[in-house]
């Protein structure tokens, strides 16, 4: 599988968590913006199911960028309003070009 760079038409914003201290010995995380890219995105499947006595939809997608050193599946990307959670990161064709995320949008 592959993406043509026309595909690329999204401009994803790529964020990286931070933990900070809140004063009471606790922590909070928050998110730093790491870089703005092009991606392609392609929805994979969906699913909903019953938790905490509500229903919860979850999409998954398949996003593709150029490849970048230090994508991690602890970041996310960011697209407006919609957040987008990695949960593996492929090197397509382990040449070094174009990565591969699988995500999960967070849908409320």
């Amino acid at each position: 599988m592959s993406v043509a760079i026309g595909e690329m038409r999204h401009r994803l914003a790529l964020e990286a968590p931070l933990t900070e201290a809140d004063g009471g010995g606790g922590a909070k995380e928050t998110w730093a913006l790491v870089a703005e890219v092009w991606g392609a995105m392609r929805p994979i499947s969906g699913r909903e199911s019953v938790e905490a006595d509500g229903l919860r939809g979850r999409v998954s997608h398949e996003i593709w960028i150029r490849y970048r050193k230090g994508l991690v599946p602890e970041m996310r990307f960011v697209l407006g309003p919609r957040v987008f959670d990695i949960r593996a990161i492929i090197d397509a064709g382990e040449r070094r070009r174009f990565l591969r995320c699988l995500v999960e949008e967070r849908v409320l």
